[in-house]
């Protein structure tokens, strides 16, 4: 009967598998080892042992999980900026909280979006669910509901191989999502052995059910555990939010097939080189060859007899070398990081390198965008369905140590030395110099500052 509940979308099926390599690609080290079979390419007709010894030897250069770690971290260096406009207290208050808590796990706002851009950056796309605590019965009042908590928003993340099914309507607004989720789950310490758990949770626009099914229970059926309204029944919208990327920004996917092929030759190389500490003897003779060779024996030979090592000149090591240094830069030029390439910029000029390193700015700039679009439109969402009449404006994300505060500073006074008479703009001025001096401050200190400089600009 709830058999439907495991349908997969055909973009989600199509995708399942580039999601998982890229995943290894992203993380490298034992997860990427432990699952290197599917990307060594075996030689035509390597015996399986040699194959097998090469497997054992893996290694993995991870370029392209630096430099996804890399945008990632200078992105959110600085908090974005979050303004409340026209919000009462309780509002205030609320919001506050929510940004040093967004997921009643202790984690910051900012933080859980630097993991959504981590995600963004390696599968395309990441999801976000709203949820609003169930517990404390029904409420009849606003107050009620607050004292009862269920008026506290938070933030849940899933993958993009996690959101299983949905559909859409014509604007492009979720109709219905289900998700599936999987962990390791032991009832009590006596319980003998794990057991996989599967949970799929359907939203729609107003109600939501949770499905569970546990591997090895005696009753594998998948049975329904809760079901309801969610947070946003009122304002008929499904508390689901889909951060996508376009493949242009999509570092890993730009980078992966260059990332393998490094990976191959690489190994390849390494795999030659250990070989060639190794000589292989040779002998030239035309009697049956039965003497033993090694470091503590002596062979004996007719005079006419020849012997010999094989070694390799090297050429090809060298060939080999310099594509794989092409193959590194290739790496950082497609994710807009040539100046990081090592060595790849010391002939350039300092003109070039300010060049590209604006280039990396401009894309910054665009993860930024995509960030605070995400922020605010979630966090509307949110006041929405609190019903609190208040407007969110964030910005910030677009400042990457180009130019330091003080020139920042000096600009803006050079802007209110023009002696243009605005009050809005004078207000404007001075609240986004404060902000970004202190960005890593606690929402309710900044927004005290801005409410200050909202009552005395002029001080």
């Amino acid at each position: 009967m709830t058999s439907y509940i495991k349908q997969q979308h055909p973009d989600f099926t199509a995708n399942s598998q580039m999601w998982r390599r890229y995943r290894d690609l992203y993380a490298g080290g034992e997860r990427f080892r432990q699952n290197a079979g599917e990307y060594l390419v075996a030689r035509q007709r390597e015996p399986l042992e040699v194959y097998h010894e090469r497997l054992n030897r893996v290694f993995y250069e991870n370029y392209i999980g630096s430099i996804i770690d890399w945008y990632t971290a200078t992105l959110l260096r600085k908090e974005p900026v979050i303004e409340f406009l026209r919000a009462g207290e309780s509002t205030k208050s609320f919001f506050n909280e929510f940004i040093h808590d967004c997921d009643l796990r202790g984690t910051t706002l900012p933080q859980f979006f630097r993991d959504q851009m981590t995600e963004l950056l390696v599968a395309g796309k990441s999801w976000l669910a709203v949820d609003f605590p169930q517990h404390g019965g029904p409420a009849q009042t606003r107050a009620e509901e607050d004292a009862l908590g269920r008026s506290r928003a938070y933030l849940t993340a899933y993958g993009a191989d996690e959101v299983i099914n949905w559909s859409r309507d014509h604007k492009g607004d979720l109709e219905w999502a289900v998700i599936r989720t999987t962990c390791l789950k032991q009832d009590t310490v006596q319980t003998l052995g794990w057991q996989n758990e599967r949970r799929w949770i359907y939203y729609d626009r107003e109600r939501f059910e949770i499905y569970v099914e546990t591997e090895g229970a005696k009753d594998k059926e998948i049975r329904m555990v809760a079901e309801g309204q969610h947070g946003f029944a009122a304002i008929h919208k499904v508390p689901l939010f889909e951060l996508k990327i376009s493949p242009g920004l999509w570092l890993m996917n730009k980078a992966a097939l260059l990332q393998l092929e490094h990976f191959n030759k690489s190994n390849a190389l390494g795999w030659a080189l250990t070989m060639g500490l190794f000589a292989m003897p040779v002998v030239y003779s035309d009697k049956e060859f039965k003497q033993a060779v090694g470091e503590s024996y002596y062979l004996q030979l007719g005079a006419t007899d020849r012997f010999g090592w094989t070694e390799p000149e090297g050429k090809v090591f060298q060939i080999a070398s310099d594509n794989l240094a092409r193959l590194k830069d290739e790496i950082y030029r497609v994710s807009y990081l040539m100046q990081q390439a090592g060595g790849g910029g010391d002939h350039q000029s300092g003109l070039s390198k300010q060049w590209d390193f604006s280039v990396t700015a401009e894309i910054l700039r665009a993860y930024g965008d995509l960030m605070k679009d995400a922020i605010r439109n979630v966090m509307t969402a949110i006041a929405a369905a609190r019903l609190d009449e208040c407007e969110i404006d964030v910005s910030g994300l677009d400042e990457f140590d180009i130019a330091d505060f003080a020139t920042e500073v000096s600009g803006a006074q050079a802007l209110l030395n023009l002696g243009i008479e605005s009050p809005t703009l004078k207000r404007q001025v001075l609240k986004r110099v404060a902000l970004k001096y202190l960005c890593d401050a606690r929402q309710e200190i900044k927004n005290r500052i801005v409410d200050e400089i909202d009552a005395n600009p002029n001080q």
